[in-house]
């Protein structure tokens, strides 16, 4: 029997989704000259395709197939990855000098989200088979056993921080790599060894990159007095930039969030999407949702998320396998931090990162990542114990 609760959170969601992709597109439809229901259209494909891919995926027998599944799905999208750098612009979509979408006739896929399964499920697969019978190690002998994650990991950044420029979606793959060598069993020397090394090295591709400096500039300077407020260190004041306007998006997302209050203006009666608030549908949806459902609903989408994440980890917490246990905390820690990163970025707390919300953005690739993922981890819930009821022991 599959997690039903999982399944009925996941669909809540997608439908959400469906709603706010028609109500939230008005403006980008007249602009772009679109059908009126031209997302509502595509989203509907998108999240048919993905449920009925969910559906079949949660049929299978866990033992016998997720590990096919999971490991075709790393190798075909970290060979597209690496493929897409040399494909010609008519297969390839490039946005500013990074090629992140592969065209299939009328759509585009973007590996890196299918990646970031596959990478997870890679990772659970190999450690369960290499690290968890380990028992207690040296550093160096840590090392030595890590190190080959390691290696795949940097050159998974170097596809996607350098040549897709999409640093936020190294960050989620970054934490939660970080937590899963935690729960293989990895010393605490070794992990805030590997802690540091990683900050560095995300220190280093931002100032490596000078758009990426830019805005971590501007961010700051709306940030800067609220932090330095609290910090009466003289030394700390130097860290003080020339303020500028506060950036375009944050200033308009903020005063959608802020246009919601509690009850909200009422579906479809959104201002903020009319030209304002770009990409509404898509990075910024929960700021559209605040506006138009107010913090009632917003407190809905929090806390199906939730549901979905407590349901994924009590799964994981009840499975026996080693590594249906170590992928569904992966598959968990995915969509947490995905919704962390982009709820801080909407609201000014860290950065814009372009991160999508699970189930809610508007897009195929993450749709049916999202899906698959849960499909993955419904086809695992079959092996939890229950009792009579269907309940999980």
């Amino acid at each position: 029997m599959i997690d039903k609760a999982l399944l009925a959170g996941v669909m809540t969601l997608l439908t959400l989704s469906l709603v706010m992709s028609y109500s939230l597109s008005v403006y980008t439809v007249v602009h772009f000259e679109y059908s009126d229901f031209h997302f509502f259209l595509r989203q509907s494909m998108f999240i048919f395709i993905g449920f009925t891919v969910m559906v079949i995926l949660s049929k299978l027998n866990p033992d016998k197939w997720l590990v096919p599944v999971g490991l075709s799905i790393f190798v075909l999208f970290f060979l597209l990855m690496i493929a897409m750098q040399f494909l010609p612009a008519s297969f390839v979509h490039a946005v500013g000098g990074a090629k992140r979408w592969i065209r299939l006739g009328p759509i585009s896929i973007a590996p890196v989200e299918f990646f970031k399964i596959g990478f997870i499920f890679f990772i659970a697969w190999s450690f369960s088979r290499k690290l968890l019978s380990q028992g207690k190690m040296k550093f160096t002998q840590e090392l030595r056993m890590y190190l080959p994650y390691l290696v795949v990991f940097v050159f998974a950044v170097i596809l996607i921080a350098v040549f897709q420029k999409d640093l936020g979606q190294v960050v989620v793959l970054g934490v939660t790599l970080m937590i899963l060598f935690v729960f293989a069993g990895s010393s605490k020397k070794f992990f805030f060894s590997i802690v540091s090394l990683v900050f560095a090295a995300f220190i280093g591709l931002i100032f490596f990159a000078p758009h990426r400096i830019a805005r971590i500039k501007s961010w700051w300077g709306t940030v800067q007095d609220s932090v330095l407020s609290v910090l009466p260190f003289e030394a700390i004041q130097n860290l003080r930039v020339e303020a500028g306007k506060e950036p375009y998006q944050i200033s308009n997302s903020l005063n959608a969030i802020h246009n919601g209050g509690l009850w909200g203006e009422g579906l479809g009666n959104g201002q903020f999407k009319l030209g304002y608030l770009s990409e509404v549908h898509t990075d910024f949806i929960l700021a559209g949702i605040t506006e138009e459902l107010g913090f009632l609903g917003l407190a809905l989408v929090t806390f199906t998320m939730l549901l979905i994440v407590f349901r994924i980890f009590k799964i994981a917490s009840k499975v026996k396998d080693p590594m249906q246990y170590l992928f569904s905390v992966g598959v968990g820690l995915i969509i947490s931090a995905s919704f962390i990163l982009n709820a801080y970025g909407i609201s000014g707390i860290t950065p814009i990162k372009g991160i999508a919300v699970p189930f809610l953005s508007y897009g195929g690739s993450h749709i049916l990542a999202s899906c698959i993922a849960i499909g993955m981890v419904l086809m695992i819930s079959k092996n939890v114990p229950r009792n009579e009821k269907g309940e999980i022991l």
